[in-house]
């Protein structure tokens, strides 16, 4: 399996992952809600919600707006390997809106999947370049994904926070130079009260960038094959060697960790 991303616009987006070493990231944030079919060795998520662990053959479901501290461990397979799927919002909101009083949730876990499980997770993204296919069947495709998971269309938080629409304004372009009258004016509001407002929820505009960056720059380090001196022009970074310094303070190590091979049973700390 090489690591690669797929999308279709405006319905979901997919990727795989092949890690040859155990490594933790802490923090991580999940924005859309994201399906991962683990295929050999095994996860370790903890967050607000709890501590879970997704074996090979497993799979969990995470609502979006939250974050989790994830280790990835080989186990006794070669490599860590899994495939992870994120709905785009628009197409949850319309499938299923919640009903009053209902409470999202912010975890599913399915265990050991079915065969017919995995056969619709790669008909849904082998679909994604297929032209001959109009979003209406892709996105039927898609919401089969939401059926096995029996309801949990939930899977949306609540967005009345703003650092989360902050969030996901600039991940929609973590190379442009983001600066506050702009992001102020798309939330129209002054300067002064987006940064009272993230202040109040213990984050700020720089805080938010520097993170949308890393954490897109490690998405694209487990599920692409680029070089990374152009992911590091992706995230913003003209400098390969600011870009690996500022990815190794968010998580504890260099960029091409997380493509490199090391000794088994070795755990990098984020």
């Amino acid at each position: 399996m090489q690591p690669t991303i797929v999308q279709r616009a405006g319905i979901a987006v997919s990727g795989s992952i092949v890690q040859r070493q155990p490594l933790q990231f802490r923090r991580l944030w999940i924005d859309l809600p994201t399906l991962v079919l683990v295929e050999s060795g095994y996860k370790i998520l903890h967050g607000e919600a709890g501590t879970f662990r997704v074996e090979a053959g497993q799979a969990v479901a995470l609502a979006g707006g939250q974050s989790f501290d994830i280790t990835n461990y080989l186990g006794e397979a070669p490599s860590y390997r899994a495939r992870w799927l994120a709905w785009e919002r628009g197409l949850l909101e319309r499938w299923r809106a919640p009903t009053a009083g209902e409470r999202p949730q912010s975890v599913v876990t399915l265990g050991k999947v079915a065969p017919a499980f995995a056969d619709a997770f790669t008909a849904l993204t082998q679909s994604f370049d297929d032209a001959a296919l109009p979003d209406a069947v892709v996105a039927h495709r898609a919401l089969e994904m939401l059926v096995w998971l029996e309801g949990a269309g939930r899977l949306l938080l609540d967005d009345a926070s703003l650092a989360p629409r902050v969030r996901r304004l600039l991940a929609g372009d973590p190379a442009h130079d983001w600066r506050s009258p702009e992001v102020a004016g798309h939330f129209a509001m002054s300067e002064a009260s987006l940064r009272r407002h993230l202040a109040a929820e213990d984050s700020s505009l720089s805080e938010i960038l520097l993170d949308v960056r890393m954490s897109t720059a490690l998405t694209l380090l487990q599920s692409t094959a680029q070089p990374v001196t152009r992911i590091a022009g992706e995230v913003g970074y003209q400098s390969p060697s600011q870009f690996a310094v500022r990815f190794r303070r968010r998580f504890g190590c260099s960029p091409s960790d997380i493509r490199r091979d090391s000794p088994r049973g070795r755990v990098a700390l984020a």
